[in-house]
């Protein structure tokens, strides 16, 4: 009974959508983006679209969503939200971290990249135009995929923070006390085979074309280098989320070393109290700031 009654709600909660989306204008990129998916169908074999194609999806967006961030540090105006002031970015810094990421990125994430065709192949995961998802029902799924991969990298981040093995794997990535956008990634192949696990947990269970791959990876993306970007932008939309930590969360993480374990909901954190100390520091800082006045 109970059953029936969840997909009744789900079933209208589905029409409601459909009804909404029927009344909204028509998307002008809607014709453009058919034509060259169906370009990109004609001329390419599935191999290549989800392995070489994966690959460039990840490296464009990965370079697109941090070079604001980079770019920054050379606009004074901007300087006014950078969380940790007293800490700027270096080009050595910088420099250090480019390289770790492309081998990362070649050397332990490209050969992951090439199963992503064998797992298509294997759950029969439609590549063509008419079986694609609305956009809204692919959004949800990204959504989904978000709140499972937030629950794994909180218990699996909390768990690299063990006094036993952090200075093993996870202590790379907190070479940075201030971060960077192109920081995002930067781990030792541990950490991003262990914490990356929970990127794929959603596709397996939720992934309905291969469009929710590239759209999934995309949003990811987006959140982990907006986290780190160590800039508090007050018109930042994804601050508009609920829940969602953004980048004053994380960038506590990277200064305290301790607590703030989340990825991208700040319930985990909450629920466990791995947040106490953060909310201290914002409450201190908010006294020290009423006195300066």
């Amino acid at each position: 009974m109970a059953t029936n009654r969840s997909v009744g709600i789900f079933s209208s909660a589905s029409l409601a959508v459909e009804y909404v989306d029927s009344l909204l204008p028509e998307n002008p990129l809607q014709e453009p983006f058919k034509n060259a998916w169906l370009y990109m169908l004609d001329n390419y074999t599935k191999f290549q679209i989800a392995t070489w194609g994966s690959l460039i999806v990840h490296e464009v967006i990965y370079f697109l969503f941090s070079l604001p961030g980079f770019l920054f540090q050379f606009i004074p105006y901007m300087r006014k939200y950078k969380i940790q002031k007293d800490k700027p970015e270096t080009f050595e810094g910088q420099w250090k971290c480019l390289k770790k990421i492309l081998f990362n990125h070649f050397f332990i994430q490209l050969p992951l990249i090439c199963g992503t065709y064998y797992f298509t192949e294997y759950f029969s995961i439609p590549y063509d135009w008419e079986r694609m998802p609305r956009w809204y029902f692919t959004l949800a799924r990204c959504l989904g995929c978000a709140v499972i991969e937030d629950t794994w990298h909180y218990f699996l981040h909390r768990l690299l923070h063990h006094k036993r093995i952090y200075k093993y794997i996870h202590k790379i990535h907190h070479e940075f006390q201030a971060p960077f956008g192109i920081e995002a990634e930067y781990a030792h192949p541990l950490e991003t085979l262990i914490l990356g696990t929970g990127f794929f947990i959603g596709i397996v269970l939720l992934c309905d074309h291969v469009i929710l791959l590239w759209a999934w990876v995309t949003l990811r993306l987006l959140e982990t280098i907006d986290v780190h970007s160590g800039y508090d932008i007050p018109i930042n939309p994804l601050n508009f989320i609920p829940f969602y930590t953004g980048a004053r969360h994380h960038d506590f993480h990277h200064m305290n070393f301790i607590g703030n374990y989340a990825s991208t909901f700040t319930w985990w954190d909450r629920l466990f109290g791995t947040d106490a100390q953060y909310h201290a520091y914002i409450e201190k800082t908010k006294k020290l700031g009423k006195k300066s006045e």
